[in-house]
């Protein structure tokens, strides 16, 4: 069996999402009677679902087969009008057919939540009104007549498995009012539904770093900080406008993300999260010469242990922009002789933005077979960078005519991560997709190779139309 982060994650959402639709003490019921009943035997679903049925009266004889026997996953977004007095007039929530799949649509318990709250204050729930959703658009007659408030959530409480959309009124909301969201789980929703729209183009990539750069400040969880950054620069490296990234999305993103390093507790995990991000952007003059600056201990932020895996992502930053050579590559080798310098010292290298440079770490990932895994992910991992990506333009053509003569040379294992590294994603044109779409139709491939190719092509595709929207009147925020 494959158990992935799908299992798990969607595992966990369906089993809340039937607590939920049977109720939590009705559930725990349906458990004392599943249990006892079955207590030193074997038993199905259809047992459990029978005790839950048993003791919340609730018919579950489709619930299975919508939620387990199906792929994909639904959107829900509002769809409402407001009248002059700023109340709801008409609201439903609309659902669309799961994706990927066959489109199918299921029935889900879940709560819509209104927040409102004044300028410079909080933004808390003020109504909320818990209901089933079934079918392509469901009535809410509960919220006719409440006011309608800054920000709605068709999932509050997140309590079904979807993707929740957001109306435009909330997106705005969260563009200027983000960190005024002072509960974490809505918060958490609403930073969710904000990078899903993104992907899907619903969302302006602009708005949505934007969004990160005002929220950033009112965050304390540290794994929610590290994905909102990660989100931010994916989003401007390949969601946004180029142009717009170039000249105004990154020096936005990295300024900022400066000045937080210099607030954030000394010698915080907070602190060394953000120092870490910054190391991976694209940087201007000021950043760089403050990096090289920690590495020579000049104007350490306070607290900020400056080791030597934080000497190396330094160092590598310096790299990837043409600040160092390899003359102080090898300086740092020396100064850390370890398996894990060796590996370091790999990546820096591929990260130097000279065509020499990436034709050797091109070479060696290709087609070194005698190269460790861990040497090789390290030369794949220094390969990219935001900051190169004219002067990797070439490689597209060659990765379509070697990639297959790797994967048929190494074992699947092996070649994978030359597959998935290497594939061309820092050409967001059409030219990319049609070449994927080329070298697919062009005979037979390895199912698992097709597989892995034709990912990465949707995800130029998911850029190409992001790039599209995000092109259109951007927010004024950022």
């Amino acid at each position: 069996m494959n158990f992935d982060g799908i299992t798990y994650a969607k595992g966990a959402s369906v089993l809340r999402q039937l607590v939920a639709y049977v109720g939590l003490n009705e559930f725990l019921a349906g458990l004392r009677i599943y249990f006892n009943r079955h207590a030193w035997g074997n038993a199905t679903l259809t047992d459990l679902l029978a005790a839950l049925e048993q003791a919340s009266g609730r018919d579950l004889s489709g619930w299975s087969a919508q939620w387990l026997e199906t792929t994909g996953i639904n959107a829900l977004r509002p769809e409402f009008t407001v009248d002059a007095n700023g109340a709801f007039e008409t609201f439903a929530v609309v659902q669309d057919g799961a994706r990927p799949g066959a489109g199918e649509l299921r029935t889900h318990r879940l709560a819509v939540g209104v927040y409102n709250g004044p300028a410079g204050g909080a933004l808390v729930r003020t109504h909320r009104v818990e209901l089933d959703v079934s079918g392509a658009r469901t009535a809410v007659p509960e919220l006719v007549g409440v006011p309608a408030g800054q920000l709605v959530l068709v999932n509050d409480d997140d309590l079904t498995y979807c993707a929740m959309r957001l109306d435009e009124t909330s997106l705005a909301t969260l563009v200027d009012r983000i960190g005024d969201i002072t509960e974490s789980l809505p918060r958490s929703l609403c930073w969710s539904a904000a990078w899903e729209m993104t992907r899907e183009a619903e969302f302006k990539a602009r708005d949505f770093v934007a969004v990160v750069l005002a929220g950033l400040p009112a965050e304390t969880e540290v794994g929610v900080v590290q994905r909102l950054l990660a989100q931010a620069q994916l989003a401007l490296s390949a969601y946004a406008d180029p142009t717009w990234a170039n000249e105004d999305g990154w020096p936005a993103f990295t300024s900022t993300v400066m000045s937080l390093i210099g607030t954030a507790p000394p010698g915080s995990d907070q602190q060394l999260t953000l120092v870490n991000a910054l190391t991976v952007a694209l940087l201007g003059k000021p950043e760089l010469d403050a990096l090289a600056g920690w590495l020579t201990g000049d104007g350490v932020p306070e607290g900020l242990a400056v080791d030597t895996d934080l000497r190396w992502r330094l160092l590598q930053a310096l790299a990837a922009h043409g600040a160092v050579t390899e003359h102080e590559i090898s300086a740092e080798a020396d100064r850390d002789p370890t398996a894990t310098g060796r590996r370091q010292a790999e990546r820096a290298r591929a990260l130097l933005p000279t065509p020499a440079g990436k034709e050797r770490a091109w070479e060696r990932a290709m087609r070194d077979d005698e190269l460790p895994n861990a040497i090789s992910e390290a030369i794949i991992g220094g390969f990219n960078h935001p900051a190169q990506k004219q002067l990797l333009a070439p490689y597209l053509e060659r990765y379509f005519a070697e990639i297959a003569e790797v994967w048929n040379r190494r074992t699947s294992e092996r070649a994978q991560s030359c597959v998935l590294g290497l594939f061309p994603s820092w050409v967001v044109e059409q030219r990319c997709v049609d070449a994927a779409s080329a070298w697919l139709e062009a005979g037979e491939r390895p199912p698992a190779l097709r597989r892995l190719v034709s990912e990465g092509r949707a995800g130029v595709v998911r850029a190409l139309a992001a790039r599209v929207c995000d092109a259109g009147r951007a927010h004024e925020s950022v």
